[in-house]
C-alpha cells in the first residue's frame, strides 16, 4: 500500500441523493463509508438539472428543491463522519485475493473497501468542453470549467465568464462582487443577450451591468491569442477572438476564462468494470442489489431489473436493500432488524438521545 492508501469498509460512487442515503443505510449497519463523486459538490443529477426546482414525490415532505434535498441528506449522514473525494472520478476498481476491492480515483488516490457502491446515476457529469484549438493548454491556470478558480486568481486579473445558464451568471456575479480580490474587469459572453436563470438572479445581473461592473458580449469565441514571449513563464491566454451574429469579428482581452457551458453525463469507465450490463446499465439481484460480481452492489438510475422505476424513492428502497445485503455477506450472519424509533444501539450510532435529541 502507498501512503494515499485508505482502508474502509465500504466506497459509494456517486454522490447524489441516493449515494447520499446508501451512506446512511450503511451508516446503520455500522459500516464507514468513502464518497466519490466528478462533481466538486453532492447532489448529482438533483443539483445540476432541478437543483432550484420543486420535488413534489419525497415521502413525508411535500415540496423541496434539489438543493434542499442534498443538504437535508448530507446533515442526515453527517454522525457517520463519511470521507469525501469530490471533483474526481473512479479510473478503476480491482478485486484484491483477500475479497476486498482496490479503488483507485483520478487524483491518484487508492481506497481499500471491502464493499463498493455503484449510486452512479446516469453516468459521470462532466463539463462540456468548449471546443476552440489550443484552449486546454491553459487547464486549470488561465481556463476553468462551471466554477470559479480562488479568489486569489481573480485580483486584478481580466475575467472572462462563457455561457448562457444560472452557472455562468452566478459566476460572473461572483467575481464581479469579490471584495477580497476584485479583478481589474468582468466579462459575461455568451452567443445571445438573454441568459436562462432565475429573477433575482437576472436581476442582480442587470443591476452589475448597469453599474458597469459586468459587461456583456455577445458573440461565440472562435479562437484565442497567445503571449509566447519572455516575460512570462511559458505561453499564456491573452485574449478570445469572437464571432458577433452580424458576422464581425471581435477581440475580448482575458487573463481568466471560465466556461461555464453546462455538464453532460458520461459513463466513463464503469462499462470496462467487468460487470453485466444491459443498455449501458448494471444488472443486479433484486433481492441484494448485487451486481454480477460479489462485493459489488449498484443502486439508482444506473441499474436495470424488471419493474425499474428511474425515482429518488425506489432508488431509497434500494439502498437499504443492499446495505442489508453487504452487512450480511460481511459478516457472514442475518442481521437482526432494528428501528431507530426504538433501538438504543442506533441511537448511539446516530448520535442521539432516546428522545430523539443530538447529544451536545
Amino acid at each position: 500500500m502507498t501512503a494515499m492508501t485508505q482502508e474502509t469498509d465500504a466506497v459509494v460512487i456517486g454522490a447524489g441523493p441516493v449515494g447520499l442515503f446508501q451512506v446512511f443505510q450503511l451508516g446503520l449497519q455500522g459500516l464507514a463509508a468513502h464518497i466519490i463523486d466528478a462533481l466538486p459538490y453532492a447532489g448529482g443529477q438533483c443539483v445540476e438539472l432541478y437543483g432550484d426546482k420543486p420535488i413534489y414525490d419525497i415521502p413525508g415532505v411535500p415540496v423541496c428543491t434539489g438543493h434542499e434535498l442534498t443538504a437535508r441528506l448530507t446533515q442526515q449522514i453527517t454522525p457517520f463522519k463519511p470521507q469525501w473525494h469530490l471533483g474526481t472520478q473512479v479510473a478503476s476498481i480491482q478485486p484484491q485475493a483477500d475479497g476486498r476491492f482496490a479503488v483507485t480515483t483520478s487524483q491518484g488516490a487508492e481506497l481499500i473497501a471491502r464493499a463498493v457502491f455503484i449510486a452512479a446515476g446516469v453516468g459521470a457529469f462532466v463539463p462540456k468542453a468548449l471546443k476552440v484549438e489550443g484552449i486546454e493548454a491553459f487547464a486549470g491556470t488561465q481556463l476553468y470549467y462551471q466554477h470559479l478558480p480562488p479568489a486569489a486568481r481573480l485580483q486584478g486579473q481580466r475575467v472572462v465568464v462563457h455561457g448562457g445558464d444560472d452557472a455562468a451568471v452566478a459566476c460572473a456575479i461572483q467575481a464581479a462582487t469579490a471584495a477580497d480580490a476584485p479583478p481589474a474587469s468582468v466579462v459575461l459572453l455568451h452567443r445571445r443577450d438573454v441568459f436562462n436563470a432565475p429573477p433575482e438572479q437576472l436581476a442582480q445581473l442587470q443591476a452589475l451591468r448597469d453599474a458597469g461592473r459586468i459587461e456583456v458580449v455577445v458573440g461565440q469565441i472562435t479562437g484565442i491569442a497567445r503571449d509566447t514571449s519572455t516575460n512570462h513563464e511559458g505561453e499564456r491566454l491573452t485574449a478570445l477572438h469572437t464571432l458577433t451574429p452580424d458576422g464581425t469579428e471581435q477581440t475580448v482581452p482575458v487573463d481568466v476564462l471560465v466556461v461555464a457551458l453546462g455538464v453532460s453525463p458520461r459513463l466513463g469507465p464503469i462499462a470496462d468494470w467487468g460487470l453485466a450490463m444491459e443498455r449501458k446499465q448494471l444488472v443486479v439481484d433484486t433481492a441484494t442489489f448485487r451486481t454480477s460480481m460479489p462485493g459489488i452492489y449498484a443502486v439508482g438510475d444506473i441499474v436495470t431489473y424488471p419493474g425499474k422505476r428511474k425515482l429518488i424513492l425506489c432508488g431509497f428502497h434500494e439502498a437499504t436493500l443492499a446495505a442489508f445485503a453487504a452487512a450480511e455477506a460481511l459478516s457472514g450472519k442475518p442481521v437482526v432488524l432494528q428501528y431507530t424509533t426504538s433501538s438504543t444501539h442506533l441511537h448511539q450510532l446516530l448520535g442521539v438521545g432516546a428522545a430523539g435529541n443530538t447529544n451536545g
